[in-house]
C-alpha cells in the first residue's frame, strides 16, 4: 500500500493554501485524489448556503485544475461513497479536515470505524479552527462556559505559521469518474434570486486572501467603531470565506497579529472576533445540544411561541414589521445572503424577546437564507441573542431597535439603501428585494410602510413580564 492513492476528502475546507491534510497528503509523494461528497449534511443545507457551496466548489475546482489535479464529486452517503472510491482507485487512505458540529463528528465517527475495520488508513488534521476545542481548558481542567476568561486563555498562544500551498499534488494514473456539478443543481431552492445573491458572493481562495489583505490596510485601524455602523463598510467580511474554509482562521489570526504588531490598536478586537467564532465551535464540540437545545436548561420552561404559522413572525421573516432597523437587516440578508452583526442582534432580539418567539425559529430561517451560515456559530448567536445561551450578561437586557437605529445610523444611511417604502426614489438595492421573494408574498415597493406589529417599549414590557412570570 506504500504508493496507493489518497483520498482527500474536502468538507469545511475548500482551499489550497494553509491545509493541513492536503500538505500531508502531498508530502507522502502517493497519488492524491481529491474528493467532494454531496452526502445527507449537503441535502440538509438551506438554500442561500447551498447555493453558495456550489460556487466554492466550482471554484475549488478550478484551483486543483490549474495544479494539474482533479475534484472528483460524487453524491450518496459519505461512508459508501468513500468505500466506492476506494474499490475503483485501490486507495489505502483517507485524509480530512475536522468538523466540530455533532451532525459531522457523528458520520466522521461512523466512518472512522469502518475505515479501520476495513484495514483502511485515515488521519483527520487540524485547520478549521485556531484551536483545537480538547486543548483549551480553565485552570480547573474543564472548557469555558464564558467568553472573556477564555479569550484572556488564548490570546497569548502560539499558533503556528500558515502553510504554503503545495507547488505539486501528485496525480493518480487514471482518474475515477466524477459528477457533474451543474447537474447537482444546488441553486434550485434559489430559483429566481440566485443571480442577485450571485452579485453579492465574494467567492473563492484567492478573492478571500484579497478581502482579507484589503481588509488589514484600509479597515482594521477603525474596526472598533465602524465594525458597529450597519451603513459602513467597516467590517472583514470574511466570515462567509471561512464557513466554506476558502480562508484558514490562521491566515486571520496571523494577518491581525501583524496588524496589532504595526501599531493597529483596533486589530486586537478583530482578534478577538475570531476567537468568538472559536468558543462557539469549542461549545458545540463539549456541549453540543447548543445547536439544537436550550444551552440553559431550565430555559425549557420558558413560553416561547413555536408557531411559525402565526402573522408576526411572518412579518418578521419578510422585513415588514414596521420596525425600520429590524425590516432593513432582514431585507439586507434576504437580498446579499448576509447581515451587519449589529443588525443581526437586534433582529435576533426582537423576535426572541419582543415578539417572544422561540429562538429556533430565527435560527432555521437564517440556515435558509445565509451564504455565511454556520451551525455552530449560528446556533450560538442566536441563544446569546435570547438568553438562553452563554452570555454573562443579564438575560433580560432587550436591545431597543428604535434608539438602536438612532444610535447606529442617525442618518438613516443603512435604512434607506434597504428599505423601498418610505421613500420616493428607492435604492437599487432596496428594490432588488422584490425580485428576490416569492411572488406569492404579494409585496411591493409601492406599498404603504406598516405601523409596528409590536411597538418598541410595548415589546420590551411584554418580555420582562414574560421573565418575571416565569421565574426568571
Amino acid at each position: 500500500m506504500s504508493n496507493s492513492p489518497i483520498l482527500l476528502w474536502f468538507r469545511r475546507d475548500l482551499r489550497l493554501g494553509d491545509h493541513e491534510a492536503l500538505t500531508a497528503a502531498c508530502e507522502t509523494g502517493r497519488p492524491v485524489i481529491p474528493v467532494f461528497i454531496h452526502d445527507d449534511l449537503v441535502v440538509g443545507l438551506g438554500a442561500a448556503p447551498k447555493f453558495r457551496l456550489g460556487l466554492s466548489i466550482e471554484d475549488l475546482a478550478q484551483s486543483l485544475q490549474d495544479k494539474g489535479s482533479k475534484l472528483i464529486l460524487r453524491k450518496g452517503q459519505a461512508l459508501d461513497v468513500l468505500q466506492q472510491l476506494i474499490d475503483e482507485t485501490g486507495a489505502g487512505a483517507v485524509y480530512w479536515s475536522r468538523l466540530y458540529d455533532p451532525d459531522s463528528k457523528a458520520r466522521d465517527t461512523k466512518i472512522k470505524s469502518h475505515l479501520k475495520d476495513a484495514g483502511v488508513e485515515f488521519k483527520s488534521f487540524a485547520g478549521h479552527v485556531l484551536f483545537e476545542p480538547w486543548t483549551v481548558e480553565t485552570q480547573t481542567g474543564g472548557f469555558y462556559k464564558v467568553f472573556t476568561p477564555m479569550w484572556k486563555s488564548v490570546r497569548g498562544r502560539d499558533v503556528p505559521a500558515a502553510l504554503p500551498t503545495p507547488g505539486r499534488i501528485p496525480a493518480p494514473d487514471a482518474w475515477p469518474k466524477s459528477d457533474d456539478l451543474e447537474r447537482w443543481n444546488l441553486a434550485a431552492a434559489m430559483q429566481r434570486g440566485a443571480d442577485t445573491l450571485r452579485s453579492h458572493c465574494t467567492v473563492g481562495e484567492n478573492a478571500a486572501s484579497h478581502r482579507l489583505g484589503a481588509f488589514i490596510a484600509h479597515r482594521v485601524a477603525n474596526y472598533q467603531k465602524n465594525r458597529d455602523l450597519p451603513a459602513v463598510d467597516g467590517t472583514s467580511g470574511l466570515s462567509e470565506n471561512l464557513t466554506y474554509g476558502e480562508i484558514s482562521p490562521r491566515s486571520c489570526w496571523h494577518a491581525g497579529w501583524r496588524a496589532l504588531n504595526d501599531g493597529k490598536n483596533d486589530a486586537e478586537v478583530f482578534l478577538k472576533e475570531l476567537v468568538w467564532r472559536e468558543f462557539a465551535y469549542h461549545l458545540a464540540h463539549h456541549t453540543p445540544r447548543i445547536v439544537s437545545d436550550n444551552w440553559k436548561e431550565d430555559w425549557d420552561a420558558f413560553p416561547w411561541n413555536t408557531d411559525e404559522r402565526l402573522a408576526e413572525v411572518r412579518a418578521w421573516k419578510q422585513g415588514r414589521t414596521g420596525i425600520q432597523f429590524v425590516d432593513a437587516a432582514m431585507r439586507q440578508m434576504y437580498v446579499t445572503g448576509t447581515m451587519h452583526n449589529r443588525g443581526r442582534m437586534i433582529v435576533a432580539s426582537y423576535l426572541t424577546k419582543h415578539l417572544l418567539c422561540h429562538w429556533k425559529i430565527g435560527m432555521n430561517w437564517f440556515a435558509d437564507c445565509l451564504i455565511d451560515w454556520d451551525p455552530c456559530s449560528n446556533a450560538m448567536g442566536w441563544q446569546w441573542s435570547s438568553g438562553s445561551g452563554p452570555d454573562a450578561t443579564p438575560y433580560f437586557r432587550v436591545f431597543n431597535p428604535v434608539t438602536q437605529l438612532d444610535k447606529f445610523d442617525k442618518d438613516r444611511d443603512y435604512v434607506s439603501r434597504w428599505l423601498a417604502e418610505p421613500y420616493k426614489n428607492p435604492s437599487d438595492d432596496a428594490l432588488s428585494y422584490y425580485d428576490m421573494i416569492p411572488q406569492h408574498w404579494g409585496m411591493s415597493p409601492d406599498d404603504e410602510y406598516p405601523d409596528p406589529i409590536v411597538p418598541a417599549d410595548e415589546g420590551r414590557k411584554r418580555a420582562l413580564a414574560a421573565y418575571e412570570n416565569r421565574g426568571f
